[in-house]
Order: C-alpha cells, then sequence, then structure tokens
C-alpha cells in the first residue's frame, strides 16, 4: 500500500461517512466493461465541484490491491452488481493529483519530473525484483514492471489539465505533454494499461499540429453518453434529497437545473448538497474559484460577444460552434471560443440539438450579473437590471404609462440599429428590462398556451402576486390594445392550467416609426 501506488480506501470511506452521499456506484460496472478493451482510455471533464475526485476516491477504493474494501460497498448498488468480484482489490493502481503536484512540488523539480520521483519509490518497493532507474520515465518503469512480471495497472489521473490552466513555463508545459504523450500513445505500452481515467475541467488540448492523446474517449459537458448520469446528480436523485430534508423541489429546479445532457437534468451537486445542508437556495458558484474566468473572458474584445451576452442574460439562447476551441488557455479565436470554455467552466449550458448555449439556471444568471456589474462595457445593462424592481412594481400596479417608458429605455438601451425592430430582440429586451421578476417568477418565452404561444409568461413561485402574460407588437399598424385582444382571443391564460390566481394580461406595443411603446394592463382571474 502506497500513496500513488495501491492507495488505501479511506478518502472513499470519508466520502460514505457524509450526512449526504449520494450512490454513483455504478460508474464502476460501466468501467469494467472498458477494462482492457479499445475503449479502456476515458478523459472525463466536467465544471468544478461536480463530484470528479469522489469517482476517483470511489475507483481507487475498488480495484487498488493496498485496500480491502468490501464491507464499504456492501450496501451500494454496485456491491450486487454480476461483475463486483472481477477486480475487486485485484489491480495496481496508480493515482496522480495533478493539483497536488503541482502547488506541492519540490523545488528544483518540475511538475513530471517530481510525481515521477515519488511514484519510482513506491515502484521499487512493490516491485524489488525489477530494476526502476531514477533516468527513467514513469512510462518506462511501467513498461519494465510488465515486462518482468506481466503485472498491468489502472492510471488515475486527477485534474489532468492543471497545467493546461495555470501559466507554466512553455518548458514545463512541453515536458507534461510528453508524459502524456509517453504514456498514452506509446503502443508498446498500452498492453500494460487495464484502463486510464483522467478528470478536469477542459478536455484533452488540441492544436494544428499534433493531436493530443486522439486515442482517447472524451466525455464532457458537450455530451457524456454513457456516463451522464454520473456527471452530476440527476433529477431524480434530486427530487429525494428535497425530499428528505423538507425543501422545495420547484425552488431546486430553478436555482440549480438546466444542464442537460443526453436525455437527463444534470445538478451541481455541491450546489444541491449545500443548499440541502443549510437549509436554504443561495448563490454558491462563487465558491468554485472560478469567477475570474467568467468575468475575464466576456470582457474580451471579439466581434458579437457583448451582443450575445446581452441576449444570454435576457434568457435566449445563441448559436456557438464548439469544435474550433482547442481546449488551451491562449488560443481563443473568437467568441465561440471564449463560450465554449465557458460550457466547460459550467458557466454555460450547451444544447446539442439546436448547436447553441445558454445560461443554465438562476445560481449562474446571478454570477454573470456580478461578473458585469463593475464593467463599463455592461454599464447599460446594470441600469436595467437596477431599475428591473421598478419596472414590476409599475406592472403589478398597472401603471401603463411608466410600464411603457420603462420599455422606451430598455428597448433603445439593448438592441443596436440593425437588429433594433426585430421581434426577438425586442422579446429579449422586454425579458432582459424585468430582470429583477426573476426573484418571483419563473419567465418563459414562447409558452405553448391556448390558441398559440404566449410571448412571455410569468409563472409565480411565491404567494400572493399575479401571473402576467405578455404579448408583442412590433409594427407600425399594430396598438397595445391589438395586442391585449390577442390574448384574449387566443386565450393565453389557457396554458396555465396549474395556476388559479389572477392573471395579469400586459399589452405592448412598438412602433418602429417613431420608436415609442404603448402598454395596456387588464387584470384577468382564472376560474
Amino acid at each position: 500500500m502506497g500513496i500513488y501506488l495501491n492507495p488505501n480506501n479511506v478518502n472513499f470511506s470519508r466520502d460514505l461517512a457524509s450526512e449526504i452521499y449520494i450512490d454513483k456506484s455504478m460508474l464502476l460496472s460501466v468501467l469494467n466493461k472498458m477494462i482492457n478493451t479499445n475503449r479502456n482510455l476515458l478523459c472525463v471533464s466536467r465544471p468544478r465541484r461536480f463530484g470528479k475526485s469522489m469517482a476517483e476516491n470511489m475507483m481507487a477504493a475498488y480495484y487498488s490491491k493496498g485496500a480491502d474494501s468490501r464491507s464499504l460497498f456492501a450496501e451500494l448498488k454496485f456491491g450486487k452488481d454480476p461483475s463486483f468480484e472481477k477486480y475487486l482489490n485485484k489491480c495496481n493502481v496508480i493515482m496522480i493529483d495533478m493539483n497536488g503536484m503541482f502547488n506541492n512540488k519540490e523545488s528544483g523539480y518540475s511538475t513530471v519530473k517530481f510525481f515521477t520521483k515519488a511514484i519510482a519509490a513506491e515502484l521499487r518497493d512493490a516491485f524489488p525484483m525489477v530494476e526502476i532507474r531514477d533516468t527513467q520515465t514513469l512510462p518506462d518503469m511501467i513498461g519494465a514492471v510488465y515486462q518482468a512480471t506481466g503485472e498491468q495497472f489502472i492510471i488515475i489521473i486527477d485534474e489532468y489539465d492543471v497545467l493546461v490552466r495555470e501559466k507554466v513555463s512553455r518548458d514545463e508545459f512541453a515536458e507534461y505533454l510528453q508524459f502524456l504523450n509517453g504514456m498514452f500513445k506509446n503502443a508498446n505500452l498500452l498492453p500494460a494499461i487495464m484502463l486510464a481515467y483522467m478528470t478536469g475541467i477542459l478536455p484533452i488540448v488540441r492544436d494544428k499540429i499534433q493531436s493530443k492523446l486522439n486515442n482517447f474517449k472524451e466525455y464532457t459537458m458537450l455530451g457524456a453518453g454513457s456516463l451522464t448520469e454520473f456527471v452530476g446528480f440527476t433529477e431524480d436523485e434530486t427530487r429525494s434529497l428535497c425530499e428528505r430534508y423538507n425543501m422545495d423541489f420547484a425552488e431546486c429546479r430553478r436555482w440549480f437545473n438546466g444542464y442537460h445532457l443526453k436525455d437527463m437534468d444534470i445538478y451541481n451537486p455541491n450546489a444541491v448538497v449545500t443548499a440541502m445542508l443549510d437549509g436554504e437556495y443561495g448563490n454558491y458558484w462563487a465558491k468554485t474559484g472560478s469567477y475570474e474566468a467568467l468575468k475575464d473572458y466576456i470582457l474580451m474584445n471579439f466581434d458579437g460577444i457583448k451582443d450575445d451576452v446581452v441576449a444570454m442574460l435576457g434568457g435566449k439562447r445563441v448559436k456557438v460552434e464548439v469544435m474550433s476551441y482547442l481546449n488551451t488557455m491562449t488560443d481563443f479565436a473568437g467568441k465561440d471560443d471564449v463560450f465554449t470554455y465557458l460550457i466547460h467552466l459550467g458557466y454555460l449550458a450547451y444544447d446539442s440539438v439546436t448547436k447553441s448555449c445558454y445560461i443554465p439556471n438562476y445560481e449562474i444568471r446571478c454570477e454573470w450579473v456580478i461578473a458585469i456589474k463593475e464593467s463599463p462595457d455592461y454599464a447599460y445593462i446594470m441600469k436595467m437590471i437596477n431599475a428591473s424592481e421598478e419596472l414590476l412594481e409599475a406592472t403589478l400596479e398597472c401603471d401603463e404609462s411608466a410600464v411603457a417608458a420603462a420599455l422606451d429605455n430598455a428597448h433603445s438601451v439593448v438592441m443596436n440599429n440593425l437588429t433594433y425592430n426585430k421581434e426577438a430582440c425586442f422579446q429579449s429586451a422586454i425579458v432582459l428590462s424585468y430582470f429583477y421578476a426573476r426573484s418571483k417568477y419563473t419567465i418563459v418565452t414562447e409558452l405553448p398556451t391556448g390558441k398559440g404561444y404566449a410571448d412571455v409568461a410569468f409563472i409565480p413561485f411565491v404567494p400572493n402576486v399575479p401571473a402576467i402574460i405578455i404579448e408583442l407588437k412590433n409594427t407600425a399598424k399594430a396598438t397595445a390594445e391589438t395586442a391585449l385582444d390577442q390574448i384574449k382571443s387566443k386565450q393565453y391564460f389557457v396554458g396555465l392550467e396549474h395556476y388559479s390566481g389572477d392573471i395579469l394580461l400586459v399589452g405592448v406595443s412598438y412602433d418602429p416609426e417613431n420608436k415609442e411603446h404603448q402598454c395596456r394592463i387588464e387584470k384577468f382571474i382564472k376560474e
């Protein structure tokens, strides 16, 4: 038993002892099917606090010869799986925490040389019959052990991308890429590797000259395939926790839902667990340490980035080309690369069907507002956001002139001359100008209801406030009265079948010639 070679199961025991532990042990059943196949090299990337290290602790506890973990799995799902006995504590495991190695390396050592030295000492103890020389690389050492004994290895690398994300010297970065290629692009060494499992925030580095580790199967926030249910908490798992801790699940969905992978809604485990233990919902994302990335990158001077940020703050989805990003911290060529990076960080979610990105939930939306708050580039947006409470209040008081005046300002400051008259942009401006309403309402655009689609619907999740349906008209001939009549004639309120309280019907018109808004508001009691 060592620290890096064949570790014990203490970390996994501590995970199991947590007040909240969600059983993700069936990941091991999936991995067992990959061992010693042509699918045995995996890179699993996901945002901070999404449970990457807990998965690796579980893997080490199950596979490592340095542990006796039968009792730990007795009550878990995988403990009853047909493949449970096959590899239980029968494998040589090398586990490398790249973040720990990078931050704690001895003076005079590169990160690679530091962990090579540490693992070499443990390999000598475990395999005294094999000559392990200080001049050898770690791949060479593993190859020597395999050649002499036939012993294979499972390689687990946590936060493999630390040296990609940190500002290290070109030489140290090149040495690390050489290590990865020597370990996993070496045909002579691959028979010695039963399974390789790397995690990080970013997918594997790509460039125009050399494909880095293209023999790895990648599972990312763009698509996690067969590992989707292990990326974070599923909706069923989250709902179960809300029932256990007597927390409102609908409110939990509003705060933390929004990542949709394959056919599943995925929740950030850290945020959900913290909310359950604290007994209240709040913004826990700022504590993950990646806030500065959001702030820095949305201020980059790339064409269209500011307009798209405004659109997403207004609830829209924007098209994104995710394949151009090289997964580095230096090769950002445009807004698509920035948005793809923010998808991997979790600040945006990705819709693989429409090839678009969006702000996933209320918690993350709050982070975006914090990020733009002090930027002069977004001062006009912050002015709208700060005024949004007054706009909601004016709407609830049926003050038609105040609402029209506020929308005049919102429409003009958000949209440039090319997009000013487009109805979709008009809708986005409306939603953004009601930003504060998200503290009381779920805002839905294009809600299927009655005989058509309501442009914007505000569905309350707090008591004693009415629902709101807004219809927009964007032509010189249309009036606010026309918009209001359409709500009533097409019975848009029918779509709120689960809501029985008062509804405010809001008709808004915009005349593109004089650039003025009109507003009509009526109260409606839904039977």
